[in-house]
């Protein structure tokens, strides 16, 4: 008797649903704001693109939102979907708008916001639709270049560091990853089913004098891409490491037409991504592939508790209480490592990178298409290189660095031997 031998295939289903919460909300980013939510420009969605190979299965999560839910959040929905539709693994994503809701680790008992539920329920219903219209899918990847943002950290010649949040003549700045990767998910015939845009750059045109729920320009940028193959494919923004990346237009007050500049700074990232897209070929791949590890890394705190209060006091007691975690001696910082194919390649990072980590990452990995995604499956403040936390000005030397130095440099390392794992090039544990 012979046995036939089954060939992996890939599958992948798509679904986008609106998470838009009700008015009323206090809003995330600006310690400036204490006014909460008056309205909505355009909604904040969730877009889920589901992967199988076999019983493999990931669920991508992009969120229109300032972090990503609390782990209290992030665990009842894994576990939910794992019962219903055997969901391995749920990575999410946020933007980073600053026109977003707060949201927070750790809730008091039942003080879990209702919108936040049932948000959570929503995504788990579209992760278990996207499972049931998963169908046969091939990859393609490439990328580009845009130009739309500025690094707001600027050396002066003695060697200070300056706030630079506008960059209204576009001054070219240093460093800064102009790179626009784009990953292109199609059926087996070769329909666009979704475009995943990587891109390093702040969602904060709109400044704190807005008081209404907005992607900012990363929903511009998916409904260029979206409308550039006739509404068909779902865009999804993932966001790199972007600390230190701010769109030249940042903090533009209304009075001063801000919609108007992110307009114009998602039209740009729009059609270079489109761009990309259109000429990316997807091709099946003879052995599909589709691994992933998350390994939680322990890292102490930068800040004695009292010293970490009083630094974070000088933001104000309404920043402190929304945006702060709660102070610890140690953190367990979660960082993921995923690989299609054997050859495109994601890295996580759980809160606000600098720049040069992603493209550290992208040099050093071992295939060629290397993502790099901030804001993923939890929110530790900012992770600034080693050498700019000795510089200090904001993002690196202040409240908003909770975990150690060095943080940033060991997580890159980590998810490359992860990767080099995968690849089978490297044996052993971690």
């Amino acid at each position: 008797m012979v046995r036939e031998l089954t060939v992996p295939t890939l599958k992948a289903g798509v679904v986008k649903v609106d998470i838009t919460p009700p008015m009323g909300q206090r809003m995330w980013g600006f310690a400036a704001r204490v006014s909460p939510a008056t309205g909505t420009l355009d909604p904040l969605w969730a877009r889920v693109l589901v992967l199988e190979v076999g019983e493999k299965r990931l669920a991508l999560v992009a969120l229109d939102l300032g972090r990503p839910f609390g782990p209290g959040s992030l665990a009842r929905l894994r576990e939910g979907v794992k019962e219903s539709s055997g969901i391995s693994y749920v990575l999410l994503v946020a933007s980073h708008t600053h026109s977003g809701p707060v949201i927070k680790d750790e809730y008091p008992p039942g003080g879990t916001p209702l919108w936040e539920s049932i948000a959570i329920e929503k995504i788990a219903r579209a992760i278990d639709a996207a499972h049931e219209q998963a169908e046969g899918a091939r990859l393609g990847a490439g990328h580009g270049t845009a130009y739309i943002a500025h690094n707001r950290r600027r050396m002066n010649p003695d060697g200070t560091i300056t706030w630079f949040d506008r960059n209204l003549t576009r001054i070219p700045t240093s460093p800064v990853d102009p790179t626009v990767s784009v990953l292109r998910v199609d059926t087996r015939e070769g329909r666009p089913l979704a475009i995943l845009v990587n891109y390093a750059c702040r969602p904060v045109v709109f400044g704190a004098d807005n008081l209404n729920y907005s992607a900012d320009f990363p929903g511009v940028m998916a409904r260029r891409v979206e409308q550039t193959f006739g509404g068909q494919p779902v865009c999804f923004f993932l966001q790199g490491a972007s600390a230190d990346i701010n769109p030249y237009y940042a903090v533009t007050p209304l009075e001063e037409d801000a919609g108007r500049w992110r307009d114009w700074t998602g039209e740009r990232l729009g059609h270079e991504a489109a761009r990309v897209a259109e000429g990316i070929e997807t091709k099946p791949d003879s052995e599909a592939s589709l691994e992933f590890a998350e390994d939680l890394i322990s890292f102490h705190s930068r800040w004695e508790a009292g010293k970490f209060r009083e630094a974070l006091l000088r933001y104000g007691e309404v920043f402190f209480e929304d945006f702060a975690p709660t102070p610890r001696e140690e953190w367990r910082l979660p960082v993921a490592a995923v690989l299609l194919n054997k050859r495109i390649a994601f890295m996580t990072v759980p809160g606000e990178a600098f720049v040069e980590f992603q493209i550290n990452w992208r040099d050093r990995c071992p295939v060629r298409d290397a993502f790099f995604l901030g804001y993923a499956n939890g929110y530790y403040g900012h992770f600034p290189t080693i050498e700019a936390a000795s510089e200090g000005e904001y993002g690196s030397a202040d409240a908003v660095a909770w975990v150690e130095v060095g943080a940033g440099e060991r997580m890159v390392d980590h998810a490359l031997i992860r990767i080099y794992q995968m690849l089978g090039r490297l044996s052993g544990g971690i």
